[in-house]
């Protein structure tokens, strides 16, 4: 299983509206152990991506099927992204960060949300799929 970390700064571009998180359009990068994230990163930039050949779909887009606030609980639920090699390998990589592609506030262009670190480096081979559940944080590896 993927441990989940947040960005330091994901609360404070709330607060300075670079989040719309029922609206935006969030996105994955995935970077390697080398170009580990850190919590004090702030947007897309401040990463390392792998190169996305042979990767399915790309962008990888994560699609919010739903948002609600109750009681001062903000709670929303991303549909299930599944990530597919296909014509030869995927580059390995150990982490997935989710960021948001359409937030830009003043120096906030492409701000990062969290990031999930599975502990070893992945490499998918070609048809092998990676099923990435943001409800459960149970993301499975399977042909």
């Amino acid at each position: 299983m993927a441990t989940f970390n947040k960005f330091f700064d994901f609360t404070d571009a709330i607060h300075e509206a670079a989040h719309k998180l029922a609206t935006d359009q969030l996105e994955t990068a995935l970077c390697t152990q080398a170009n580990i994230p850190v919590n004090t990163n702030r947007v897309l930039a401040d990463l390392t991506q792998i190169a996305y050949t042979n990767l399915t779909p790309a962008p990888p887009n994560i699609t919010t099927t739903s948002s609600t606030q109750t009681a001062g609980q903000y709670s929303m639920v991303n549909a299930d992204l599944v990530l597919t090699a296909s014509g030869g390998p995927v580059a390995t990589f150990r982490h997935v960060i989710m960021f948001n592609e359409t937030g830009a506030v003043t120096g906030f262009v492409d701000p990062l949300c969290a990031h999930w670190d599975f502990g070893s480096d992945l490499t998918l081979a070609d048809t092998e799929t990676l099923t990435l559940d943001f409800t459960t944080n149970t993301w499975t590896v399977g042909a």
